[in-house]
């Protein structure tokens, strides 16, 4: 199995941006977390995070054909791009929404997420834990649809 985990705007800047709402580990901790826990359940994986829109749009592409499965925090992205949300939708490739902070505890405007029209699960306020919840989901799902063909 191989998981795309993208990150969206800011998270390079995990541990020092807002620590109360998205806690002390930096995104170095979060990438070897992500890496580790995927290693010890036999996925390949690959993280991409970038500040600019049309990089992540470029990522979900070239993910169509050899990738089972996406895990993405569009960040500040959630409330605004329609590009990202139709380039999930163009690739098929199921996808988990997640969010470290607990956005529906937040601000009005982060009540509005365009990429959860196409996600198969969102999670959110699992602090950097979300990740690896995702990747659980996403590998009982795939599962699930192997055993259903």
């Amino acid at each position: 199995m191989r998981f795309l985990f993208l990150n969206g705007p800011n998270i390079n800047m995990l541990g020092i941006r807002e620590p109360e709402h998205y806690g002390k580990e930096t995104y170095r901790d979060l990438l070897d977390k992500i890496e580790s826990y995927c290693a010890g359940k036999g996925i390949d994986c690959e993280c991409f995070q970038s500040n600019h829109e049309g990089d992540l749009v470029d990522k979900i592409q070239e993910a169509y054909g050899n990738t089972d499965g996406i895990i993405i925090n569009p960040a500040a992205y959630t409330h605004t791009s329609v590009a990202i949300l139709d380039a999930v939708k163009s690739v098929s490739i199921p996808t988990v929404e997640v969010h470290i902070s607990k956005v529906e505890d937040r601000e009005d405007f982060r009540q509005v997420s365009y990429i959860r029209q196409a996600a198969v699960k969102t999670i959110t306020g699992l602090g950097t834990d979300g990740y690896l919840r995702a990747a659980d989901f996403l590998i009982e799902y795939l599962e699930n649809r192997k055993a259903e063909k």
